[in-house]
């Protein structure tokens, strides 16, 4: 497969596509058994890549790179190469896990805590219940082994990653040649699956506002999203041809 056009947001490439194209694609990857690699970028994850080079160099090896955070919508039009529209991990996990319901597609789930695991599993065998669930474990490990040979065994169809950047990069990127499967990293999407964290609501999102939501319910975000406002100071600069890497 070549890569799709792609639109180069301050050092990372993100792929030039909206929500149905991209569905469309991974659907026949799918049905290919092809191995792909998606990553979900944000601001914070643009930042964190300019700053570290092997980072850098796995999300360059993904095969997608999706544009998941209004701030780079935003500082793509603001550097006139826009990009069609925001494109959700949490909306392109949802609509996998359709998907793979109703093609009997097997999952392999990796990462939050026991607890909320086991809820998001639970809500996603009476949700989906024509999906194949391949195996799951919690992101609290110190030994990857038994994870690593229960996917190579299985071979599921999708392995979702919800380890938070950058350490679900890393596992992929390690990992992802073990089984022709389509691998993302899904952050904090168990969490939301589970419904120990709410997403916010339809109106919160059309105004694109939902990191206010998600700051008003975890305060201790505040110092994380001070990336946004660096990010969009590098944007301008960046406009202006002042790049400062």
């Amino acid at each position: 497969m070549s890569k799709p056009k792609e639109i180069n947001v301050l050092g990372i490439n993100f792929t030039n596509i909206n929500n149905k194209e991209l569905i469309s694609q991974l659907k026949i990857d799918s049905h290919n058994h092809s191995n792909r690699f998606i990553v979900t970028a944000n601001p914070e994850i643009v930042l964190y890549a300019r700053d570290n080079p092997k980072y850098l160099s796995i999300i360059e090896s993904a095969d997608y790179t999706i544009a998941d955070g209004i701030g780079i919508i935003k500082g793509a039009k603001i550097l006139n190469t826009p990009l069609p529209e925001r494109v959700t991990g949490f909306d392109t996990l949802l609509s996998l896990l359709t998907f793979a319901n109703e093609n009997k597609k097997s999952i392999y789930f990796l990462g939050a805590k026991s607890e909320t695991l086991d809820k998001a599993i639970k809500k996603i065998k009476n949700d989906y219940p024509n999906l194949e669930i391949a195996g799951y474990h919690d992101g609290y490990f110190t030994d990857d082994s038994d994870i690593v040979t229960e996917i190579k065994h299985n071979k599921p169809d999708f392995v979702f990653v919800a380890l938070g950047f950058p350490k679900q990069e890393f596992f992929i990127s390690k990992y992802h040649n073990l089984s022709p499967s389509i691998w993302m990293g899904v952050g904090g999407s168990f969490d939301v699956l589970a419904g120990t964290v709410k997403r916010a609501p339809l109106f919160w999102q059309k105004h694109h506002i939902e990191w206010l939501f998600r700051l008003l319910q975890e305060p201790t975000r505040f110092f994380r999203m001070l990336a946004l406002p660096k990010y969009l100071i590098l944007i301008y600069l960046k406009k202006l041809g002042i790049d400062k890497k």
